[in-house]
């Protein structure tokens, strides 16, 4: 009978899996600590001590990256389906009935859509609790205007498809050809989308523009210190 995890605890397995998926390593101790907001990699360390415990992981001293999920344990959340293909649709639910598998979309083509097979780079599996709504899609932040937002380049921005939002939600908005990740700003009959970076300028969207609201928001995952 398998041991049960604490959500801490499949937080950071999933944290495991999502790098190797996506550089064929594992994180270090440090790496684990600033994904997940801890104030020293110790606390990282208890964690993978109890998971080691429970037999999900084994742990290699004297090495940074000296992290292994157990045969048996590796395959809990496979990259199934069409990925390989470079197919993708909405989040379908893999082997594990916690997890979803998402596709990560990079940069956006003019004009096509975002879930367009040429925009999608792979799919990865997802623990469904680390989200407060379950997102559609993970895309891949491009440039620093929402910096202040804790939203920097190269992170993974998990959004749920919808063609509404409330004011002040942070968006996935196209405006003409271009896709941008921006905070939505209305007052009164006036529509802006407003960078977290004093070093960029807002953008006034005009009853002329051809504009469209793509998602909104509902999480991130921290990729810059998994490289």
């Amino acid at each position: 009978m398998a041991l049960k995890l604490t959500a801490r605890q499949s937080q950071i397995l999933d944290l495991i899996r999502q790098a190797i998926a996506a550089n064929g390593r594992p994180p270090t101790r440090a790496e684990i600590a600033d994904a997940l907001g801890f104030r020293s990699a110790n606390a990282a360390e208890d964690h993978l001590r109890a998971l080691a415990r429970k037999g999900m992981i084994r742990l290699s001293a004297g090495t940074s990256r000296g992290i292994q999920l157990v045969e048996g344990h590796e395959d809990a959340a496979p990259i199934v389906g069409p990925a390989a293909h470079g197919a993708a649709s909405a989040p379908r639910l893999v082997q594990a009935a916690d997890h979803l598998l998402l596709p990560i979309v990079g940069r956006v083509a003019a004009g096509h859509p975002i879930l367009a097979a040429e925009h999608v780079e792979r799919e990865i599996p997802v623990g469904a609790g680390l989200f407060s709504q379950a997102p559609d899609y993970l895309l891949r932040v491009r440039g620093a205007s929402m910096r202040d937002a804790g939203i920097l380049d190269g992170d993974l921005l998990a959004v749920r498809r919808s063609p509404e939002a409330r004011n002040g939600q942070i968006v996935v908005a196209r405006l003409g050809d271009d896709v941008t990740v921006k905070r939505l700003d209305r007052q009164g009959g006036r529509l802006r989308l407003l960078p977290e970076n004093p070093d960029f300028q807002p953008i006034l969207v005009g009853p002329e523009d051809d504009f469209a609201l793509e998602g909104i928001a509902v999480g991130l995952i921290r990729t810059g210190a998994l490289h």
